[in-house]
């Protein structure tokens, strides 16, 4: 177990969304550090964007105080429908991006119309009947669609048992990225090196090797840690990925997590110097599945979690529902591209 962290923000300045991406940029990395908090000694793998867009669309069935509690939990404003749906439209643009976001709906209920024409209008999805009376049959068709949209690495992202025959809504949401480096990294000067992990032991792993140039900085903590940055471009140059590590193998990865935000990303973009640096990165394949209700509660969201308060009548007037979330991630990083697949679900019982 290699014990990094990993969190993919995806970043498209030019479609002038700055806004939103900030929110829900800032909101997936306080999601992020809560689950960093939690997984000491595991490997954790997190879409910002993916955390937010699922529980954007809680938001739009949610009413009254769930509303405003929402609302004010991702720091929601007028006008952010249309800007969810040209932020999802640029980002499907992008070469190598595949965004998907499913709506798993039991066959027998009836969604409110508002909510099923804003759903399509935001986040161009329309809702697939399943029968979820047959728990295992919704489970091997929800398995279904989150291969399809993953090219087949999370094959059977629901285990057996994950349903019940009282489920009634799943919100789904997936992410595929696969770039290829830039500069590729050199298969011939992979060697066997020692990996410090974040529980301070040490594990062999295959490390990649490059020296080039690169666009790198040093910084410092509020707490004194010192750290460095490196961005690591994908072919076209439109996306790229931000390596930060500190100085010191036994300084905790929590340390620099609990520092991230959309503007400290900004800013480390900003002083970044483009310097010729040797670049050594273990060749790794992460598995991360979590359950995000106890980071989510730990945010100070547990209400929705809780049938005495939680208020989703927007969604459908006959029904009160219980909210569940679960994750799943995986990336691989060899020497010629990275892929990148996670997929979400956010399940409404009663």
């Amino acid at each position: 177990m290699l014990c990094v962290y990993i969190f993919l923000v995806l970043a498209l300045s030019r479609v002038g969304l700055s806004s939103l991406q900030d929110k829900q940029t800032d909101f997936g990395l306080k999601v992020f550090y809560q689950l960093a908090q939690e997984s000491t000694d595991k490997n954790v793998v997190l879409s910002p964007y993916g955390v937010a867009s699922v529980l954007a669309m809680a938001q739009l069935g949610a009413n009254g105080n769930t509303s405003k509690f929402l609302a004010s939990g991702q720091q929601y404003e007028r006008g952010m429908l249309r800007q969810q749906w040209l932020l999802q439209r640029g980002l499907s643009t992008e070469e190598g991006v595949e965004i998907a976001n499913g709506v798993m709906v039991e066959r027998k209920m009836n969604l409110e119309k508002r909510y099923h024409r804003t759903l399509a209008k935001a986040f161009k999805t329309n809702p697939h009947q399943v029968d979820f009376t047959k728990p295992d049959q919704a489970i091997s068709v929800i398995n279904a669609w989150v291969s399809d949209h993953t090219a087949g690495l999370i094959p059977e992202f629901l285990q057996s048992g994950s349903l019940t025959d009282q489920t009634r809504l799943v919100l789904l949401n997936a992410l595929h990225f696969q770039g290829l480096w830039k500069i590729p990294f050199d298969p011939k000067l992979t060697q066997e090196r020692m990996f410090h992990c974040a529980n301070g032991s040490t594990v062999p792993v295959h490390m990649m090797r490059i020296t080039n140039r690169f666009n790198y900085g040093e910084f410092v903590t509020a707490d004194g840690v010192d750290y460095d940055v490196i961005e690591v471009p994908y072919e076209g140059d439109l996306l790229s990925m931000l390596l930060v590590s500190p100085f010191e193998p036994e300084v905790p990865l929590s340390t620099l997590s609990a520092d991230l935000s959309s503007q400290k990303i900004r800013q480390w973009r900003t002083e970044l110097r483009n310097v010729r640096r040797q670049l050594a990165l273990p060749r790794f394949t992460l598995d991360s599945e979590v359950n995000l209700k106890t980071a989510l509660v730990n945010m100070g969201l547990g209400d929705i979690f809780n049938p005495a308060t939680a208020d989703f009548t927007r969604i459908t007037c006959k029904s009160t529902f219980l909210l569940n979330v679960h994750l799943s991630g995986v990336t691989v990083v060899p020497e010629v591209q990275q892929v990148i697949y996670q997929s979400e679900s956010w399940r409404f019982d009663p």
